[in-house]
């Protein structure tokens, strides 16, 4: 069982940061392809970024050049640094991590920007 837990959301105004960060409950977590995803009200679960299995990084097209991706791996935790925020990305953000064929999401942590 692996849990995840969000933080670091809040309201932000455009054109303003934050940093959320995901603890991992499991100490190995740098070798599975975690990831960040958003859900805004009314529409489907996206993308946003993720690491591969190689430990590289993808982002979706919409963030890119914006966010970034990254892990401390002494601290268990994934970090998604949110700079230039956008009233589009007010969403629900939700961490993952995928093992044994199960995909383990955390609880969420609220995203707003508007002025």
């Amino acid at each position: 069982q692996v849990q995840l837990v969000e933080s670091g959301g809040g309201l932000v105004q455009p054109g303003g940061s934050l940093r959320l960060s995901c603890a991992a409950s499991i100490s190995t977590f740098n070798i599975y392809p975690m990831g960040w995803y958003r859900q805004a009200p009314g529409k489907e679960r996206e993308f946003v970024a993720a690491f591969t299995t190689y430990g590289t990084t993808n982002y979706a097209d919409s963030v890119k050049g914006r966010f970034t991706i990254s892990r401390d791996n002494a601290k268990n935790t994934m970090y998604l640094q949110m700079n230039s925020l956008k009233p589009e990305d007010t969403a629900l953000y939700y961490c993952n991590l995928p093992r044994d064929s199960i995909v383990y999401w955390g609880q969420g942590t609220q995203v707003t920007v508007s002025s």
